[in-house]
């Protein structure tokens, strides 16, 4: 028992020291110890409030960005007040609203200036990084989203013969820079879709095509099916609202989070051969689906996996064997996007082998 107990109170240690040194990187400034922190550093600091909800969703980033910078607190420091609990240094710095972001150049020697850029992660080290000098640990991640201009607009977009959501932005949209890291996952989740093209366009610098495209505010998002038709966006602006919107326009099964949704695969007329399997004459059953399934093969990809599984499923337990199996690859992400694909089509088709919900085979 003390054994037992010495173990868990041994990782609640470990968890305690790393959650300690992950707050460390964003120091926490009180009256007292505000000018002592600073001192002469370049200092970039937050002043917020528990309640606000902007705060909230800032909170997660800036602890990155206190990340970012740790170790290289004697050239530039990541800070944070509690303007609500500690007024007096709101009050000292004028600040009217949270989150109220502020970098001391000098530290406390000289007046502080005012940031309004975007409150993302890249806008927000490249920040630090211009005023102080100091380079951030962040590693450059490669954009899905494909970048647009007046040169190569109509070839990648009008005639590609390829659907392609398009977002029209302005770098100074507050409501653009909340939208990027949505859109960027959007883009992610569509990689595998070779016919599916998520882009953006500053209409600030391409205003040729603000105007043709009759752009008006910022975002403005349109549809460009690859039938040349198009058609304003005026859905949701969560990923599942996009990635819904994208499915059901283009006839893709793609799912939050890049994979396959369960319908992804799926042949209905083998389906219910399938379905059969848990009470009824198996031998018979893989005879009549592999027939079937090798006639539908040349119009549907998937009809390959459903012939394997008629053929393999009159063996006991095959079913939750391989389906297990594969749901551990799928699950550890140990394969490219390409493959993952087929293993998510494959456990959707054997699912439909286990529709009772327990595997007799």
């Amino acid at each position: 028992m003390f054994g037992n107990k010495f173990i868990v109170g041994a990782i609640a240690t470990v968890l305690s020291l790393a959650a300690l040194v992950a707050a460390d990187n964003v120091i926490a400034l009180t009256p007292k110890t505000f000018d002592k922190e600073i001192g002469s550093t370049p200092t970039l600091v937050e002043f917020y409030a528990p309640w606000c909800g902007h705060c909230k969703n800032l909170a997660p980033i800036y602890e990155e960005l206190g990340s970012a910078f740790a170790g290289k607190n004697d050239k530039v420091l990541i800070a944070k007040v509690d303007a609500d609990a500690h007024r007096e240094l709101g009050s000292r710095f004028g600040i009217k609203g949270f989150p109220t972001l502020k970098w001391f150049p000098r530290g406390i020697d000289g007046a502080p200036e005012d940031y309004s850029g975007g409150r993302d992660l890249d806008a927000l080290s490249a920040f630090v990084t211009q005023k102080s000098g100091v380079k951030s640990s962040i590693a450059k991640v490669i954009s899905a989203v494909s970048v647009l201009t007046d040169a190569n607009f109509d070839a990648e977009v009008v005639h590609s013969g390829k659907n392609v959501l398009v977002e029209f932005y302005a770098p100074w949209c507050g409501h653009c820079k909340n939208l990027a890291p949505t859109y960027e996952s959007v883009a992610q989740d569509f990689l595998n879709e070779k016919n599916v093209v998520i882009a953006k366009v500053d209409a600030t610098e391409e205003k040729g095509l603000g105007d043709k495209y009759e752009i008006q505010g910022f975002p403005t998002l349109k549809f460009f099916a690859a039938d040349g038709s198009v058609e304003n966006y005026e859905g949701g602006r969560s990923e599942q609202d996009f990635v819904d919107f994208i499915n059901k326009k283009v006839g893709t099964a793609r799912a939050v989070g890049g994979l396959l949704n369960a319908e992804a695969g799926r042949i209905a007329e083998l389906d219910i051969i399938a379905a059969k399997f848990s009470t009824g004459d198996k031998k018979a059953l893989s005879e009549e689906g592999v027939k079937l399934a090798d006639s539908l093969s040349k119009t549907h990809d998937s009809a390959k996996y459903y012939s394997r599984f008629f053929q393999k499923a009159v063996v006991p337990n095959y079913v939750a064997n391989e389906s297990a199996r594969i749901a551990k690859i799928i699950k550890s992400r140990s394969v490219n996007r390409a493959r993952l694909d087929e293993f998510s089509i494959r456990a959707n088709i054997l699912a439909a082998f286990a529709v009772s919900g327990h595997d007799e085979l």
